[in-house]
């Protein structure tokens, strides 16, 4: 019997009960309307926020369902989910720790934009709306730099519907492949390997593909030399072949 091929990639997760306090300080210095605060505002801001775990490809929070909480990744990744006119369903982005997602109603949304849904077992920091409040009250100038921040969001995410949904299966991964590779990619030699978890079953439910066609897509990307691919992990090779195919049916 043939061994499996080992995969390697080289992510780590922790789990809720193991986010230590230093760990949480320091996921929320990076979170951008937090950063530059003093170490005992992060503290008490810390105090308000509650941890939760979820496994990979549970939901997280819902579009369109009220938004309740906002959401902080601890550790794990995190995918934000659209779905287009026709119903399919489209990957935004992929986070990781340090980034957010969610809303909470009267800072820009009523409910949530997105769909979260865990792409790996997650570490969740999250806040509900009356905690939050208590921050905006000590810190006033928090709320506008959300707001301008989830705005921001909300068009790019609008404007990638609108491209994504015109475009072909196997247009639709060729850009899911190259907006991973800009977020995770690692250079390895000749290859730039995705450090993410990505199965076929992942790339058809971002792209709103079956997931035959998800295979038979890559199963072409690497006969023609695009990627180099084993189970779970993708690496891209030729970055310029996967421009032309996204590039091309765009227009």
């Amino acid at each position: 019997m043939t061994p499996r091929k080992r995969s390697p990639l080289a992510i780590e997760t922790t789990d809720a009960h193991l986010c230590s306090i230093s760990l949480r300080l320091k996921i929320l210095g990076q979170v951008p309307f937090f950063r530059g605060l003093a170490a005992s505002d992060q503290a008490w801001i810390n105090s308000l926020f509650r941890e939760k775990d979820f496994e990979t490809d549970e939901v997280i929070c819902l579009s369109g369902d009220p938004a309740e909480q906002l959401f902080v990744i601890a550790d794990g990744r995190v995918r934000l989910l659209r779905h287009s006119l026709d119903g399919r369903e489209i990957l935004l982005d992929l986070l990781t720790p340090g980034e957010f997602f969610g809303a909470l109603s009267g800072l820009g949304n009523d409910v949530y934009p997105e769909t979260a849904q865990a792409h790996s077992s997650c570490c969740i920091l999250l806040i509900d709306r009356e905690a939050f409040r208590k921050v905006l009250e000590r810190y006033p100038a928090i709320a506008l730099k959300l707001i301008d921040i989830i705005a921001g969001r909300l068009r790019i995410a609008n404007e990638r519907v609108h491209q994504l949904s015109a475009l072909s299966v196997e247009a639709r991964i060729a850009s899911i492949l190259l907006m991973l590779a800009d977020k995770f990619g690692e250079k390895k030699g000749t290859e730039c390997l995705l450090q993410v978890p990505l199965s076929r079953e992942n790339l058809a439910g971002m792209t709103g593909a079956t997931i035959e066609s998800a295979s038979r897509v890559m199963s072409r990307f690497q006969k023609g030399g695009l990627i180099h691919s084993g189970r779970g992990w993708v690496a891209v090779i030729d970055r310029a072949g996967l421009e032309v195919i996204a590039g091309n049916a765009a227009e």
